[in-house]
């Protein structure tokens, strides 16, 4: 069983309001990118990927008039993609979805939320991701209302087999300082931005420590927008959203693994695996960093699965491959981190 996830760089760009492919020579979202190089170079990926299952990230619009099933069903039809059916949990205003496109002869998958609903006033233990998290994270003595802008993606997944596991699509909020003019602005919306991706981090945590206490396989899969060491407010908090939603430091049944992850934990000083690429256009360089994970549970990593990043500079396949090495740097600035696992009961 292949498991993957990819974020793709404004999907939701590439569709009309039917979920039509808006496949022309007008620009994408991606800088000197057209709509239709993106949608072919995000075609030739997820082929070459052929996963059962892929988290996609920033997949397209879910709204009154958009659909986000419809949209990525009707991709997967043109692109003939073995998982074409799609699944999508509770939406937001971003233009940016969690969903997932999975293969239904292989797998079945439904949304199952978990958590109470919470009304404005919200609740400190682990509510449904749609509600409010009540939480102080000791920094200023006052207590915080914190909502997911992205609420994490709670799937049900059955193998045809009959093995049975979660996943928890995750799109924390980026820490970046975006509309920031000044020094002192960027500091104020950095540190205001990682305390909410914290709390967030915490809020995802809880509800991982419970499906690991009832001793159910589960995979977080996603873009955390964070790693530890990547800015200089980490400190003012302890540690990195990575090092809560693994688990670090807890006891070793409460704990989940990615090996990418411990690598950078482990050896913070040395080179370190990465995920993505943007252009710093004020540097005039590229930036590379480590944001997507694929993190197992004890049980998972016992079986003894093998984790892939598909960067197109890192790993020799994709490198040897010009269509698929191009391909990755066109669709997106993340490339996809893949999971091969067996699940046989």
């Amino acid at each position: 069983m292949r498991l993957a996830t990819y974020n793709i760089e404004w999907f939701n760009a590439l569709f009309d309001d039917e979920g039509m492919l808006l496949e022309d020579d007008g620009w994408s979202a991606r800088y000197k990118v057209t709509r239709a190089e993106q949608i072919t170079a995000i075609g030739i990926v997820l082929t070459a990927l052929d996963a059962d299952a892929v988290m996609i990230i920033e997949a397209p619009d879910h709204n009154g008039v958009r659909s986000t099933v419809q949209a990525l069903e009707h991709f997967a039809e043109v692109m003939q993609l073995r998982a074409r059916r799609a699944l999508v949990g509770f939406t937001n205003d971003t233009q940016q979805e969690i969903a997932l496109l999975y293969d239904p002869d292989v797998l079945s998958a439904a949304h199952d939320p978990v958590g109470e609903e919470t009304g404005k006033r919200g609740a400190f233990d682990a509510p449904r991701f749609d509600g409010v998290f009540r939480i102080d994270l000791d920094v200023d003595a006052t207590e915080d209302l914190v909502r997911f802008s992205k609420p994490p993606l709670e799937v049900a997944l059955r193998t045809a087999g009959g093995a049975a596991l979660r996943l928890i699509g995750v799109h924390l909020k980026s820490k970046a300082p975006h509309g920031a003019v000044d020094k002192d602005t960027v500091m104020q919306i950095a540190i205001a931005n990682r305390r909410k991706q914290l709390a967030q981090a915490i809020w995802l945590r809880q509800r991982i420590c419970s499906h690991l206490e009832a001793g159910e396989p589960l995979i977080v899969m996603g873009d955390m927008n964070d790693g530890p060491g990547l800015d200089e407010y980490e400190n003012l908090f302890g540690r990195s959203s990575v090092e809560i939603i693994l688990g670090d430091g807890e006891p070793c049944e409460l704990r989940l693994y990615d090996p990418h992850a411990r690598g950078a934990l482990d050896q913070k000083i040395s080179a370190a695996q990465t995920t993505s690429r943007f252009y710093l256009s004020h540097q005039k360089r590229y930036m590379q960093a480590l944001l997507d994970y694929v993190m197992v549970s004890p049980d998972l990593r016992a079986r003894r699965p093998v984790w892939r990043i598909w960067h197109p500079f890192d790993d020799p396949a994709c490198w040897e491959n010009t269509e698929l090495r191009q391909a990755l740097l066109t669709a997106s600035d993340h490339f996809p981190v893949t999971l091969d696992i067996d699940l046989a009961p």
